[in-house]
């Protein structure tokens, strides 16, 4: 007999999900023994493993410097030090003059002067702009990233450029090199790349790349930035204030890139592009000659918050602090390898519990699929992982460790709703194989409503909670995700499975799919059979029955009854004249 539709889905689903599986192991071995970076323990944050703590001290010369420009100092070190992918990474101040940045593991070197490294803000010319794509449509019409420049490419400028709007700028490798760059490669860093040569970057968002010519102006000729709104418009700006050299370098300029725009607006020559670390946080154009030395920045959706942003970017990307590395040590974990230890046996006790209770209590057999379902589950949660270790810098707190212990009881809820689904439709008299069917139908609206709202707080708490709470809210939504994956994946096509074996199928006692243990009370849709009160068990059962009855039925069966006592009654009286 040919194996029927829902079983060669199950098989087919289930290999999907085998596949899946293999391709993350896959990942993760090309990771660690092909391409060095990979590994097989996922990385540990600085609660559990310890660190590096490095202490820095602001350098100045007179006063201490202001808490605001400590607080800018620390949002600038913890953006670069998450750009470097280092994650969980702890940032503070410590009294008037110190910061203080301790970092899971060992700190490498580049990571340590990328810290103490003083922010850079560059003031640089527009040449070219474009999408972030890296990707050109070919002759066959399929859209293909471009080549790898090639290296013997000219590198030199044709003509000697004149000033930094200069397309003579763009040799034959620049233009092919920006051509191939991808703004979402971490590999890139334009931090580094020397200030009289131009540059290829991308704005802060990803949406945008440029070539930007050489530097023109620094940071260091801004004297003030503040944000506020324009009396003529009405609309949010940025309002910087340059010093005397600044004033008159930026007069010179705005003169150039208007004349720009006044020939073809849509030109990108007539943008002036200010440079953070290598990332161009602005690139407004140019309206207006400007010679006192008091621009303004404007549109592109500035509102309230961005412009202060812009402000405080612009006021402090070049901090006139630079800072000393005070001391450096190595700092022990904070709950360290016993409070990982306990975390650990107490998830491995609450499975065992949820285990003994669902095979002993509630669902005999039926309860090694969820067993086994948890296992599964366990298994890619562990290799996703070590995979966000080496790729994304990810690093397990004791605080992900929770998540991933509350996860056991959730992930156990979608089991339960299903399972008790199809017991409902055995109830009602449904053979086995139908009750699975129409049991997932029932139970995955349910069950993908409950989990959707688990993902939506998970989201909401990583965004707005606390960054010790981050590695909770990460782990509670990664394993809500694959919950839903094994339920769909794994669950329901062991099921079908499963009840197409003897077993299963014809409601052994032990299986957890008994009618007559669970009460079912139909025999097809007119017929309602009455359960025999034996036993405390078969009160239960008629209690279940009860319960269950449509109105009909009840009435039927209190028809039934008054039927019955009334023909006994007749059946009496005519003994009695006898």
């Amino acid at each position: 007999m040919a194996t029927s539709s829902p079983a060669r889905r199950a098989w087919r689903v289930l290999t999907g999900l085998l596949v899946i599986t293999a391709v993350l192991f896959g990942a993760n071995a090309l990771g660690a023994h092909v391409l060095k970076g990979g590994t097989w323990v996922p990385e540990l944050a600085l609660d559990l493993q310890g660190g590096t703590q490095i202490v820095l001290e602001a350098q100045t010369e007179d006063a201490d410097p202001t808490a605001e420009q400590l607080a800018q100092a620390v949002a600038i070190m913890r953006q670069r030090v998450d750009a470097s992918g280092v994650g969980e990474s702890e940032i503070s101040t410590q009294g008037a003059s110190n910061i203080v940045v301790q970092i899971p593991g060992v700190a490498d070197e580049a990571t340590r002067e990328r810290i103490q490294a003083s922010a850079q803000l560059e003031l640089r010319a527009v040449i070219y702009a474009s999408g972030p794509t890296n990707t050109f449509v070919g002759e066959d019409g399929e859209e293909t990233p471009y080549p790898t420049p090639d290296p013997s490419l000219n590198a030199t400028p044709t003509g000697e450029p004149s000033n930094g709007s200069d397309a003579a700028w763009v040799s034959d490798r620049l233009w092919a090199e920006f051509l191939a760059y991808s703004c979402a490669d971490p590999a890139n860093d334009p931090s580094s790349a020397p200030a009289d040569q131009p540059l290829i970057t991308c704005d802060t968002a990803g949406t945008a790349k440029y070539i930007l010519g050489p530097v023109e102006m620094t940071g260091d000729s801004i004297v003030d930035a503040t944000n506020g709104v324009d009396p003529q418009n009405g609309q949010w700006n940025v309002q910087l204030t340059f010093d005397d050299e600044g004033a008159q370098t930026f007069g010179e300029i705005s003169q150039r890139l208007y004349g720009i725009g006044q020939q073809n607006p849509s030109d990108p020559r007539s943008q002036f592009a200010f440079v953070l670390d290598g990332s161009i946080i602005s690139a407004p154009q140019m309206n207006a000659v400007i010679t006192n030395g008091q621009p303004s920045i404007s549109g592109g959706g500035i509102d309230q918050d961005t412009s202060k942003v812009l402000a405080d970017q612009l006021k402090f990307g070049a901090l006139p602090l630079s800072f000393e590395v005070v001391s450096s040590d190595t700092i022990s974990a904070t709950l360290g390898s016993q409070q990982l230890q306990s975390g650990l046996i107490a998830g491995l006790i609450g499975l065992a519990l949820v285990g003994l209770f669902v095979v002993l209590v509630s669902y005999r057999a039926l309860g090694f699929v969820i067993i086994a379902s948890l296992i599964v589950m366990a298994v890619l949660t562990y290799i996703l992982l070590c995979l966000l270790s080496w790729r994304l810098g990810y690093r397990l707190s004791l605080a992900g460790v929770a998540g991933l212990i509350v996860t056991i009881g959730f992930t156990a809820d979608s089991f339960i709703v299903y399972f008790e689904r199809i017991r409902d439709e055995l109830r009602d008299g449904k053979a086995v194989t139908v009750a699975v069917e129409d049991g997932w139908a029932r139970a995955k609206r349910t069950i993908y409503i409950s989990k959707s709202i688990n993902v939506l707080a998970a989201v909401v708490l990583y965004i707005l909670a606390d960054a010790t709470v981050k590695g909770f809210a990460f782990t509670l939504g990664l394993t809500t995700v694959l919950d839903i994956l094994i339920f769909v994946m794994f669950t329901h096509p062991v099921m079908q499975l499963l009840v197409r074996t003897r077993f299963f199928g014809e409601g052994h006692p032990l299986s957890g799919l008994d009618p007559s243990a669970l009460g079912a009370v139909y025999r097809g849709r007119a017929r309602f059979r009455e359960p025999v009160a034996t036993g405390a068990r078969a009160k239960r059962s008629r209690g279940e029955a009860e319960r269950r009855q449509t109105i009909a039925e009840r009435k039927a069966a209190e028809l039934a009854a008054a039927t019955a006592a009334s023909d006994k009654r007749a059946a009496g009286a005519e003994e009695d004249n006898a």
